[in-house]
């Protein structure tokens, strides 16, 4: 069974990615999808300070459900086996590092995702993707 990593963050490219994997999935069967939602780390002390864990944790379930719920519904749609995490830490090393753990077969990614950040030719997170990963990498645009 080939296992698929899809990156989700609830861009439009995101989405993409999880349709090039429905619709290229007879070259995977038998398949299954982890869409997997990287939230960034709230790293102020401060923040800590006044809110505790079990809210931030909360928030963190809530951001990464709001991300994967349209990604869900088509791979629901599609009858396709998937699970979905929502990880927190830095996001290009969170996906590479869940693609090793989870002995992911593949990753498919959008070109570009939702951050402020961009490099001139694809998302600074995916170009790090590409370096981090140890298994085959499809970007789609």
């Amino acid at each position: 069974m080939a296992h698929i990593l899809i990156p989700v963050d609830g861009s439009d490219n995101a989405l993409r990615a999880v349709d090039y994997a429905i619709a290229h999935r007879a070259a995977f069967e038998p398949l299954r999808i982890t869409l997997l939602n990287v939230q960034i780390p709230i790293v102020s002390g401060t923040v800590r300070l006044f809110i505790d864990r079990a809210s931030i944790d909360n928030y963190y379930a809530e951001e990464g459900e709001t991300a994967l719920k349209p990604a869900r519904e088509r791979v629901e749609q599609a009858g396709v086996s998937f699970i979905q995490e929502v990880n927190v830490g830095h996001v290009a090393e969170s996906i590479a590092k869940y693609a090793a753990q989870h002995q992911c077969d593949h990753i498919i990614i959008g070109s570009r995702g939702m951050g402020s950040t961009s490099n001139w030719l694809l998302g600074s997170i995916t170009t790090k993707v590409l370096h981090l990963a140890d298994v085959p990498v499809t970007v789609v645009k």
